[in-house]
């Protein structure tokens, strides 16, 4: 059985949806964004405790077509940026309609319907905590990072980072050390 959850787009969210399942003695073959497949037959009452808990947690466990698709569009973007650098080297629009055997147009209008933001504007607002997310782990200096994120140049990534955070990312830099990183990793 496939279950399509709702907001499902990290893996915290796939660790609570794992717990859950645990919890209600159900097996998951697969846990991924938007995603889980269960070999065995789910009791309505344990549906119901799934929603529940899901609901909780700021999930929703949905079978509308609509939010399915919402759903894989969420999961194709998360992939490609935390997964797949060659996925970012394409055309996305192309890659997308690809992947989801539909028209380009069609995906973008549905995504902006329900969820009041372009698909490109969620991809930047990912692409933007990808960033965050490297930075933090101060492994990559910001050429490298705007390279494995395939930006044109640093002056575009920092372009990019400041107009959707309001700071540049060697101030998120700073500020992330002051708050959580050793001073030895912190160096610029």
């Amino acid at each position: 059985m496939i279950l399509f959850i709702k907001n499902m787009v990290c893996i915290s969210c796939q660790m609570v949806v794992k717990y859950e399942l645990e919890k209600l003695d159900l097996n998951a073959t697969l846990i991924e964004a938007g995603r889980v497949e269960i070999l065995e037959p789910i009791s309505v009452e344990q549906i119901d405790k799934l929603k529940t808990a899901l609901y909780k947690a700021g999930l929703e466990l949905t079978d509308n077509r609509k939010h399915i698709l919402i759903e894989k569009i969420k999961a194709i973007v998360l992939e490609m940026l935390d997964y797949s650098g060659a996925a970012l080297k394409t055309n996305f629009s192309y890659y997308l309609s690809k992947k989801l055997s539909l028209d380009y147009t069609y995906l973008a209008n549905t995504f902006s319907e329900d969820q009041g933001i372009t698909i490109e504007h969620y991809i930047i607002s990912n692409k933007i905590r990808k960033v965050k997310e490297l930075i933090s782990y101060n492994e990559l200096n910001l050429t490298e990072i705007s390279w494995k994120l395939n930006y044109s140049s640093v002056a575009h990534l920092s372009t990019q980072f400041k107009k959707v955070t309001g700071i540049t990312p060697s101030r998120f830099k700073h500020i992330e050390c002051n708050t959580s990183l050793p001073s030895s990793m912190c160096e610029l």
